[in-house]
């Protein structure tokens, strides 16, 4: 009879590495432990996180919740090497989300895939998130993070991210916009998590290296088109306190200011937009310039310099601006809400 050859496999000699993975919830666990708030309850580990909202303060909520990622902005992450502040754009583009109906963001999730574990990667996207829901004041409760050889190129990973928040019932977004409401602007930190497709494909045809000097300030090419998502939550939160007059939050992510506006505002109103009103970024020249992209596009794709608009009551302009600059924001009057009649989102 011949002999048996099959050697004992293992999941290790498949590719995943179980005591890698129990590396690096260790390594992670001080980060998660920074971002403890009110009504967070236990720590990671457990087959599910845990939240107290009467202990955060809550009488008559409405959760909300939202989910999102990053992007091909991870491409730039992982071909430049500069893992460590993706994870803030990751929280970014779902706590931003909340905001659009006054929800304060009070607990995240991630989801963190990748080919093949490195802790060190691994551990610096974890500390952007946890540096994310520092600035969001939300709660890591927990996460998952799948090994999975054969789904991913070596050296690849994906981020995909979730958030719940609340609102006291009586304060839901939006509320009802009327003709002569005012458009106030957030300026966004840069392309923030959209656009990053085309964005890499006018890099490549430039032929400007990651590592290049940036033709467009900020460092290399790669430092500067990696800059994360700002997060507006404090500061949305503040203006929501100051007054009563905040009609809606409009967060601009994938569709620009012309198809994100409208999403607030009912179907017989359109806003008047002044592009001249806020300084572009000079990263939004570039694109457009070495590109070839027509101005109706850049407004489609991108932020174009405006990452929250913030709709408010005339009468309550004044005290929602210092409210928000109070909160470290740049605030533009950018236009204002118009009747309808044609297209949802007007630039004269």
């Amino acid at each position: 009879m011949a002999e048996n050859s099959k050697s004992g496999l293992t999941y290790r000699d498949a590719g995943v590495d179980v005591d890698a993975g129990n590396a690096f919830v260790e390594t992670i666990k001080p980060a998660v432990k920074s971002t403890a708030r009110p009504g967070m309850m236990g720590g990671i580990g457990g087959f599910g996180g845990l939240f107290d909202l009467k202990a955060a303060g809550f009488k008559d909520p409405i959760m909300v919740a939202a989910t999102d990622g990053v992007g091909t902005k991870l491409k730039v992450a992982i071909e430049s090497g500069i893992h460590n502040t993706v994870g803030i754009d990751l929280v970014a583009m779902c706590v931003n989300d909340l905001l659009a109906q006054g929800a304060e963001p009070l607990f995240f999730l991630d989801y963190f895939a990748t080919g093949k574990l490195s802790v060190d990667h691994g551990a610096a996207v974890v500390e952007g998130i946890a540096e994310g829901c520092r600035q969001a004041g939300c709660g890591l409760i927990g996460g998952e993070t799948a090994e999975m050889p054969g789904m991913y190129a070596s050296g690849d990973y994906d981020l995909a991210g979730f958030s719940v928040g609340a609102v006291e019932r009586d304060a839901v977004l939006p509320r009802a916009a009327a003709v002569g409401d005012v458009l106030l602007g957030l300026a966004s930190s840069g392309p923030h998590s959209n656009g990053y497709s085309l964005i890499r494909k006018i890099v490549a045809q430039s032929g400007l290296a990651w590592d290049a000097p940036s033709p467009f300030g900020g460092g290399t090419v790669a430092e500067s088109l990696i800059t994360p998502t700002r997060i507006y939550v404090k500061s949305c939160l503040a203006a929501m306190r100051a007054s009563d007059g905040v009609r809606s939050f409009a967060h601009i992510t994938g569709g620009g200011l012309t198809e994100n506006i409208p999403r607030v505002l009912s179907d017989d109103l359109a806003a008047r937009i002044d592009m001249t009103s806020w300084q572009r970024p000079a990263v939004f020249d570039w694109i457009a310039e070495q590109g070839g992209v027509e101005e109706a596009e850049m407004r489609r794709a991108f932020n174009c310099g405006i990452g929250m608009v913030v709709v408010v009551s005339p009468d309550a302009e004044a005290v929602v601006r210092s409210a928000l600059e109070g909160e470290g924001e740049t605030v533009s009057r950018i236009g204002e809400v118009i009747a309808r009649d044609g297209d949802a989102v007007v630039y004269p």
